[in-house]
């Protein structure tokens, strides 16, 4: 096959520069090639809506990585992206041909096209997911067969198994990185290889290897690496663009695109009539295109345009480094390193340096790549241990730049409303995941609650709550922040709602309150209004929540609801919101629940028990929290009074009931003693004894969990309910002992250490005589050694002084105050 082009410019043709989509050594070689051409137009692999925002590419507020954005402008969640880094050869063409005064055009087929062609059957599959970043994901769409991934093909015939590393030996670590020999090319493939790009003084000379390599596999390729399906689209429309290009601008034309693609794009080989012909009737939708920020994390996933670059901060740091970039790039490590207060000098860094050497010679690479400098940092900096790698390759390998676009750039209104807040509150996107602690009692930190709330109820979930920070009080709330690339969709799709957050939220708060089938969607929507502060919103969603709760008689139902409104209650506390219409809704659940509570809790299995012992602890906890209107705390005492005696309610939940009256106040010790006793008497069956125990004795189930862990201190400070369940235990029958056994494990297994050791002696030891309480005499407590060991008791006199501050005492160490 005859190459399209040659190691110069050929009258009367474009020159093509195939390229690999995020390569340094590509990104190098197009802007060589570019200043020895000096074309009149560039055109690039892209959608031609992007046109009219090339100009935005030389502000100076624009920092890659950045991408293109397409969405349905009646669907913005019908979406693609065309990705940028500094170091993307379409990028480095783009910035050339802006800052030589030359035309800038893109080429592939128009967005309006490939977006309405999304979902429909005939769109290859894997060709849809490429379509959401352009053709970056050529690699991705063709890995699964191996006659389709072109890399995957001449790594073979140059004798490599790993397709990335060939590439990164012949292109993206020539030049400036390594000097070493060319790694051999196919048979058939010209004596100067991609490699020689850098080396020889030709710049044209990778373009045509490449070029010459890729049409022999497409001409015996009958996979789907052939040009069929999408492809000969986007193939057909770049050659109609050539075509027009070359009429305006004569044969000062270059095209930057994926090397796969350079063989079909000589318009030699077809007519302009043929290709108009094959994208005849495409269906189309209207678009809006913008530049949007982009992140090395999102080109480093293994989708879209993102496939295959698993180090984009390795490559960003290759192309910009001035010269010596593996010494640069172990300094970055060790900086790193060193701020995580790992010992690393400058003696590590050499040393580094020198084993990523010698590991690229004996695995016979030009030069050290990604596993060398990783192998090297493991056993120089980290001692052998993975984990500080971790770190290296989270801030350094992949990186946690994010890209930022002017504030010019099209947007729409709620974008540039939610950009209006961002700064007001001094909340900063990033791509780097941070914690956030927030203290509502602050009007800054109040209102950044407010707003990241309303993202959330608008599908915007830049931040996420964190469970785990905050404490447990009201007044503090914890966050975990990232901005990632694809919510400047979810914000294009927000935006059909309202052209501002608060506006946005409130609107869509309103359609989520009138189509509300269920009592716990109705909940959970109050409380989220409560915590986003939509006031306009709150009426109407009580409204829908109280015609919930009217229809729903399930007290399961009605049990999961309850805990959110009292959740919702304590918020709007905080927050200064009126809930005098919530609160009266809480109440009115839990007075239902109170009177359906005996009969919902009859007749149910070992799980449905487990179930409703897990609604017993939430509505407990809720109803503590609600105002104590029309007597609900009282009426929730009784009917955990009348489950306490019923025969017909398991075990687990009788147990329970008593617990949690018990720890409310509301239920004497003694009563208490009196109830286990009964429940594990000699009639009563061992496993529903044990079952009463793991209720009365277990920790709390649910959000309550995190709260209870008394239930061992029980037995430690009541001598008469350790000698029942020890009494009790010691008489089960050796047949029935497997039986209850997991029951106790389970029950046990909750408690800490120390309450586990201490209940151990105190077992041993024997209960106090008559089951009395334990007191402490100078014969001992149950458990306890006998008397009091006074010379034991006075070493921590010591340090007790120390920590208080005192003088030091007489006869003392010096440093030991009184």
């Amino acid at each position: 096959m005859t190459p399209t082009t040659t190691h110069e410019p050929v009258a009367g043709r474009p020159l093509l520069l195939g390229v690999r989509h995020h390569g340094p050594g590509s990104a190098r070689a197009v802007r060589a090639a570019l200043d020895a051409a000096r074309p009149r137009a560039v055109l690039i692999e892209g959608p031609p809506e992007g046109d009219a925002l090339v100009a935005l590419a030389s502000d100076e507020a624009m920092r890659p990585p950045v991408a293109l954005l397409a969405h349905a402008a009646d669907d913005p969640g019908k979406a693609a992206f065309w990705p940028f880094a500094s170091f993307s050869p379409e990028w480095v063409a783009l910035r050339w041909a802006l800052d030589h005064g030359a035309a800038v055009r893109f080429v592939d087929l128009p967005a309006s096209h490939t977006l309405a062609l999304m979902g429909d059957p005939t769109w290859d599959e894997e060709d849809d997911e490429d379509a959401e970043a352009g053709d970056g994901g050529d690699a991705a769409a063709r890995r699964s067969d191996p006659r389709g991934d072109p890399l995957a093909t001449l790594a073979r015939a140059a004798g490599h198994d790993d397709p990335e590393q060939w590439w990164e030996d012949v292109v993206e670590h020539r030049g400036p990185y390594g000097r070493a020999p060319s790694p051999p090319l196919p048979d058939g493939c010209p004596a100067t290889g991609p490699a020689a790009g850098h080396e020889a003084a030709d710049p044209f000379a990778p373009f045509a290897a490449v070029a010459e390599a890729m049409g022999a596999l497409r001409d015996t390729s009958d996979g789907p690496a052939g040009a069929s399906g999408r492809d000969a689209l986007r193939e057909a429309h770049m050659r109609l663009r050539i075509r027009a290009a070359r009429k305006e601008y004569g044969n000062g034309v270059a095209v930057v695109c994926g090397a796969w693609h350079v063989p079909a794009l000589d318009t030699r080989t077809t007519t302009a009539t043929a290709d108009r012909a094959l994208l005849k009737g495409l269906p189309k939708v209207r678009t809006e295109t913008t530049w949007v920020p982009w992140s090395h994390r999102r080109l480093a996933r293994r989708s879209g345009y993102g496939a295959g670059i698993t180090s984009p901060g390795w490559y960003a740091h290759l192309y910009h480094a001035p010269g010596r970039p593996l010494e640069r790039w172990m300094t970055k490590v060790a900086h790193l390193l060193r701020a995580e207060d790992r010992p690393v000098s400058s003696a590590h860094v050499i040393e580094a340096v020198r084993l990523a050497r010698t590991l690229a010679a004996v695995r016979g690479r030009p030069a050290a790549g990604p596993a060398e400098t990783t192998d090297a940092v493991r056993a120089v900096m980290c001692d052998g241990s993975d984990a500080p790698l971790a770190l290296v390759r989270d801030r350094l390998v992949v990186g946690d730049a994010l890209g930022e676009v002017p504030g010019t750039a099209p947007a729409v209104p709620l974008q540039r409303d939610l950009a209006r807040l961002q700064r007001s509150l001094r909340l900063k996107p990033a791509a780097q995941e941070r914690e956030l602690d927030l203290d509502l009692r602050k009007d800054t930190d109040a209102a950044r609650s407010r707003l990241l709330h309303r993202l959330r109820l608008l599908g915007v979930d830049w931040g996420v709550p964190a469970a785990d920070r905050g404490g447990t009080g009201t007044f503090r709330e914890g966050w975990r922040l990232r901005w990632e690339p694809e919510l400047h969709v979810r914000v294009a799709e927000a935006g059909l709602w309202g052209t501002t957050v608060l506006a946005a939220a409130t609107a869509k708060a309103r359609a989520q309150a009138a189509s509300a089938r269920s009592l716990t969607d109705g909940t959970a929507l109050a409380e989220h209004c409560l915590l986003a502060d939509l006031p306009e919103a709150l009426p109407r969603v009580m409204r829908s929540l109280a015609d919930l709760a009217a229809l729903d008689a399930d007290v399961g139902r009605l049990a999961r609801a309850l805990p959110a409104l009292a959740r919702a209650l304590r918020y709007g506390d905080v927050r200064s919101t009126d809930t005098a219409a919530l609160a009266e809704v809480a109440t009115g659940l839990a007075l239902r629940v109170c009177v359906g509570l005996p009969h919902a809790c009859t007749g149910l299995d070992a799980d449905g028990a487990a179930e409703m012992r897990g609604h017993l602890d939430a509505v407990h906890t809720a109803i503590r929290l609600l105002p104590d209107a029309r007597g609900v705390r009282a009426r929730w005492d009784a009917a955990l009074r009348g489950l306490t005696g019923l025969d017909r309610v398991p075990g687990s939940l009788r147990g329970r009931a008593a617990r949690l009256r018990l720890d409310a106040g509301r239920l004497p010790e003694d009563d208490a003693a009196r109830l286990m006793a009964l429940a594990l008497s000699p009639g009563t069956r061992p496993a529903d004894a044990a079952a009463w125990i793991e209720g009365f004795l277990g920790a709390a189930t649910g959000q309550a969990a995190r709260q209870d862990r008394s239930g061992g201190l029980l037995l430690l400070h009541d001598e008469r309910l350790l000698g029942l369940v020890d009494g009790w235990l010691t008489g089960v029958p050796a047949d029935a002992f497997t039986d209850v056994l997991p029951l106790l494990r389970r029950t046990f297994s909750t408690y800490d250490t120390g309450v586990r050791r201490s209940l151990g002696e105190r077992v041993r030891r024997g209960p106090a005589a008559g089951g009395a309480r334990p007191a402490l005499t100078e014969d001992g407590a149950p458990g306890f050694g006998a008397g009091l060991d006074e010379a034991r008791a006075d070493g921590v006199l010591p340090v007790l002084r120390l920590l208080l501050g005192g003088a030091p005492g007489r006869g003392e160490p010096i440093g030991v105050g009184r």
